[in-house]
C-alpha cells in the first residue's frame, strides 16, 4: 500500500511497475550523498538506508531497530539529523545527505570523530556512526551545548554497551574544538 503523507516533495517521476501481484509505484529521485550527486531509480516506499547501504554501498550507516528508535541509523539531510530507517528514499529528492563516510577530508577526521577517538567513546562500534553523526548536527546548532543539551539531543541514540560517560566527554570535546 502506498501512503499520500510519503509523498511531501514534488517533481518526482513515477515509473509504473508490477509486483507480487500488485502495483507499486517506482520512483526517479536525485539525491546528493557526501558530496556527490546520484540519481535512483526504486521503490516509493524503500527507506533512505537500504537505498544508501544496498545501492551505494556505504555500510557505515547501521540498521538497528528498524523502527527510528535507536538511533543507529542517523544521517544528515541537508544539516539536519534524521533517522533513514524510517525516511522513505522520496523524501530525500534534490537533498544533500551526509553519512559517515562523508564527515572525514580526505586523511583528516571530522572533529567529533576525532573526539570520539580521543575519549575512547566506542566499545561494539555498532551506535557509534549514529551517535557521531548526532553530535555533528547537535554541534553545528549550538557548538557550545551543556551537558544537559549534549545529553537531550543524543537521548533518541541508544548505546548497548552503555558507553554513555565517555561519548559524553567526546561531544564535550568536540564541542570546544
Amino acid at each position: 500500500m502506498i501512503r499520500d503523507d510519503y509523498y511531501i516533495l514534488t517533481d518526482i517521476v513515477p515509473v509504473n511497475s508490477w509486483s507480487n501481484g500488485g502495483y507499486i509505484m517506482d520512483v526517479t529521485v536525485n539525491i546528493t550523498v557526501n558530496g556527490i550527486k546520484k540519481t535512483i531509480t526504486t521503490n516509493a516506499e524503500r527507506s533512505l538506508l537500504d537505498v544508501l547501504r544496498e545501492e551505494l554501498h556505504l555500510t557505515g550507516t547501521k540498521y538497528g531497530c528498524g523502527e527510528g528508535r535507536c538511533g543507529a541509523c542517523t544521517v544528515l539531510m541537508n544539516g539536519k539529523r534524521i533517522l533513514s530507517c524510517v525516511t522513505p528514499v522520496v523524501q530525500a529528492d534534490k537533498k544533500a545527505i551526509t553519512t559517515i563516510e562523508g564527515l572525514a577530508k580526505g586523511d583528516s577526521l571530522h572533529p567529533v570523530q576525532e573526539a570520539f577517538l580521543a575519549e575512547g567513546a566506542m566499545q561494539c562500534g555498532y551506535c557509534t556512526p549514529g551517535m557521531i553523526m548526532t553530535a555533528v548536527a547537535l554541534l553545528e546548532k549550538n557548538p557550545n551545548p551543556t551537558d544537559e543539551e549534549i545529553t537531550t539531543a543524543m537521548n533518541i541514540n541508544m548505546c548497548r554497551c552503555n558507553g554513555y560517560p565517555k561519548i559524553l566527554n567526546a561531544v564535550r570535546r568536540a564541542g570546544k574544538k
